[in-house]
């Protein structure tokens, strides 16, 4: 090989990143990465650099909600895998295209304990176990190959995180660039059903006298055929936090993210059909209820293991949710007997209703900001009473990816990077951070990140002294609290010392000026509301 074709290893795979569109990645440099940091600036592809791997992971995770395109984090061996591994399992239960690659112990040394440099036992293994599959290769040429049938396969699959991990001696090692040759444009086409079952669907939905909606995660690239549905079934959409904004939460028919609620629950139960798009109507999201169908369901979703999980579909329809949803939108009538749209006003208050009630502590903060901010403003939260009770039930969104939240894992920490990851996701949009202070204290030195980016992000703390959920729990089983008073530092002062501004307010009013201030400048704001 001639010393113009030969190059390392790395170059491979940053090769194939450019060459599936990838401008911008989220990682640390450690010993054994280093290739990739050359290959990097060679291919003129942006990095970000967080103070922790799990920020990295939180980062590209809400960079994939927002921008629409996978996100991807480059980690070190061993100790910087396994930081980022609970970020990454975040993406996996919420099914977020995020892209690890990581180097590998050289090939022959997995599992000999010989005491290598960030030696484990078994290192794909353990990422396996918390992503769709962890991939590891034998040759520079299997990377590259690795890294576009992924990109490829989150075309037409269920879009959840893959692991790449390459030997150290191959990302060192040379190869000949120029017998890389670009694979062929992947000719799998996303799975629809069978024209037979999308008759039958579209009938049984036809003669139906109440149908509602449900739409989860799954729909993220459906939002156009979600709506059409809706209007020509004339059928209220609920949405779970996954889902949230994929139908407009200004739109008529919208019940917003309201799946965990009682009264959602007794609306479900009462249709004559349910109409599922995209969700496992798991636990994590209906928090301990059960979707319970008096009659007809009908369940699309593009993983079939999904189509019966948690409520038996009597119509299960495999298929993407966009082209499922045309395909059974060409077998519907012009009319329906479908009069639950009528009632949709009445369903919304009932609804509203009981989000005030959960939400009391958060509604007037929730109002000043929606009389400041713009209506596209995007928040990050964190598995906080301030994200579930509040943003969830009390921001309208109008599109998928204005709230991001991890609503499946439900981790701590989520908050500051989430912002930072969307922000860059969304440059021309304003975006807040709004959590609490434990969650916050998880992934605090983002606040740096954010500083050296030079985003003006306002970073909002609502301070209760603690973890509030897990304290009212544990006074709901009579267990006196302890281990949930968790002192708080000066949030504000910890900001300016970061290198940003800080600020401590205690009214809506406050709030909502302090924040429309945080966004004109360069550098975040730490906002520190006690409550």
């Amino acid at each position: 090989m001639s010393a113009a074709t030969a190059t390392t290893g790395g170059n491979a795979v940053v090769r194939a990143l450019r060459e599936c569109g990838v401008d911008l990645v989220f990682g640390i440099p450690g010993t054994h990465n280093l290739e990739i940091y050359r290959a990097l600036q060679t291919h003129g592809i942006r990095h970000v650099a967080p103070r922790h791997e799990q920020g990295a992971g939180y980062a590209a995770d809400a960079y994939a909600r927002v921008a629409n395109r996978p996100g991807v984090v480059v980690t070190t061996t061993g100790p910087g895998l396994t930081n980022a591994t609970t970020a990454a399992a975040t993406s996996y239960a919420d099914s977020i295209p995020v892209l690890y690659i990581s180097p590998g112990m050289p090939r022959g040394m997995t599992g000999q304990d010989v005491g290598w440099l960030h030696e484990m036992k078994d290192q794909s293994a353990h990422l396996d176990a918390a992503v769709d599959r962890s991939i590891r290769v034998e040759s520079a040429e299997e990377a590259y190959t690795a890294v576009h049938e992924t990109f490829a396969r989150w075309q037409t699959t269920r879009p959840r995180p893959v692991h790449l991990e390459v030997p150290v001696d191959i990302l060192d090692g040379e190869y000949d660039d120029s017998a890389l040759t670009q694979p062929a444009a992947s000719t799998e086409a996303v799975a629809v059903p069978e024209q037979s079952d999308l008759a039958g669907a579209a009938q049984a939905l036809a003669e139906a006298s109440s149908i509602v909606m449900v739409v989860g995660g799954g729909s993220r690239r459906a939002a156009t055929q979600v709506q059409a549905v809706a209007e020509r079934l004339n059928a209220p959409v609920v949405t779970t936090v996954n889902g949230k904004g994929i139908l407009r939460e200004t739109h008529p028919l919208s019940l917003g993210a309201s799946i965990r609620m009682a009264e959602t629950h007794r609306i479900l139960t009462e249709a004559d059909a349910l109409l599922v798009v995209g969700s496992v109507l798991g636990d994590d999201e209906l928090w301990g209820n059960v979707v319970k169908a008096s009659g007809v369901v009908v369940r699309i979703d593009i993983d079939e293991r999904q189509l019966n999980k948690n409520l038996t579909a009597t119509h299960p329809l495999h298929g993407g949710a966009g082209e499922t949803l045309e395909l059974l939108m060409a077998e519907l009538p012009d009319t329906v007997r479908n009069g639950s749209g009528g009632r949709v006003g009445e369903l919304r208050e009932a609804v509203r209703g009981e989000a005030l009630r959960d939400g009391a502590a958060f509604v007037a903060f929730h109002d000043a900001l929606r009389e400041a901010l713009p209506e596209t403003t995007i928040f990050s939260g964190d598995s906080a009473q301030v994200s579930y009770f509040g943003t969830a039930s009390l921001w309208p969104s109008l599109r998928s990816g204005q709230f991001v939240y991890p609503a499946g894992y439900a981790t701590l920490g989520y908050g500051i990077p989430g912002g930072i990851g969307a922000a860059l996701g969304a440059p021309e949009t304003p975006v807040v951070v709004l959590a609490g202070d434990g969650g916050t204290m998880f992934t605090i030195q983002e606040f740096a990140t954010a500083v050296d980016l030079g985003l003006g992000l306002p970073v909002v703390v609502m301070n209760n002294g603690g973890f509030q959920e897990i304290r009212e729990g544990m006074e709901h089983k009579g267990i006196n609290p302890m281990a949930v008073d968790v002192r708080s530092p000066d949030f504000p002062l910890l900001g300016k010392a970061f290198g940003g501004e800080g600020v401590r307010v205690h009214t809506p009013e406050d709030l909502a000026k302090a924040v429309t201030e945080a966004l004109g400048r360069s550098v975040p704001t730490l906002i520190e509301v006690p409550i």
